[in-house]
């Protein structure tokens, strides 16, 4: 088998309504495998469930409400009845409150960290059952360039995506030895549906391109290679790992007001 060659998986992806995640199962498709795809409303997932079938893709579309245990047990139990397996986990699903610290209400952190860390646990273990046993699986937890960076405004995003990080390296020495590997993909700053407003603004724009090394947001097809690779016989060997596909922001890089001086 080609190492990046899916025919033959079922992939699993979470919160395919709309945004990174269609982009995601798009690239895992394209690659061979068949998909399960949630949104909150299956309904919702029609006219993405036809772009992928005509990619000649099995598909099967499910509700799923990532904060609710028995959503998450349902949703596992008629994905592999529908297909006999999951091999492939992308959660994905997600959500975020931007306020300043002091604006942040109760609600506003449990629907986050409910959201984006107990519903990836929980996501990862129903899915994580059926793959122990059959001896194989690629988990691939979602997180972003917040796993490793704060940012203001974003106090429940950081702190849920950082602990995605850890639980990241915690499932991976937990099932490892069962032959499923654990990894979680970190885009960097990429237009979304949930950030789009600040891309509206030239100068928030241009000042995020200056700390960027590669000088320039991040583009959907960015992330087509690095989740294929995850999802892959090519990545056998890799687990526990934050991947950031962020053009080098993580790296500290501030704006620059003077040309630093050259080497002599």
């Amino acid at each position: 088998m080609l190492p990046f060659d899916l025919s033959g998986q079922v992939a699993l992806v979470t919160g395919t309504s709309r945004g990174l995640g269609q982009y995601l199962a798009r690239a895992l498709a394209r690659a061979g495998a068949d998909i399960a795809m949630t949104s909150r409303s299956a309904e919702s997932l029609r006219p993405f469930q036809q772009e992928i079938e005509a990619l000649g893709r099995r598909t099967f579309a499910t509700s799923l409400d990532v904060r609710d245990h028995a959503s998450i047990q349902a949703a596992v139990a008629s994905t592999e009845e529908a297909f006999g397996k999951i091999d492939i986990l992308v959660n994905n699903a997600g959500c975020n409150v931007r306020k300043p610290a002091l604006e942040i209400t109760w609600d506003d952190w449990n629907l986050v960290l409910d959201t984006n860390l107990r519903g990836t646990f929980f996501t990862a273990q129903a899915v994580a059952a059926g793959m122990i046993r059959r001896g194989y699986g690629r988990i691939i937890n979602i997180g972003s360039v917040t796993c490793v960076a704060g940012y203001a405004g974003l106090a429940p995003y950081g702190a849920s995506r950082g602990g995605v990080k850890q639980l990241t390296m915690s499932l991976a020495d937990d099932w490892g030895r069962h032959g499923v590997t654990v990894n979680c993909l970190a885009p960097g700053w990429f237009k979304t549906a949930q950030n789009q407003v600040l891309y509206q603004n030239p100068e928030w724009v241009s000042y995020l391109c200056d700390r960027i090394p590669l000088k320039r947001p991040g583009q959907p097809a960015d992330l087509d290679a690095p989740v294929v690779f995850l999802a892959s016989e090519g990545s056998r060997y890799v687990t526990g790992q934050t991947l950031l596909v962020d053009g080098g922001i993580s790296t500290g890089a501030t704006r620059a007001t003077v040309q630093p001086p050259q080497p002599v």
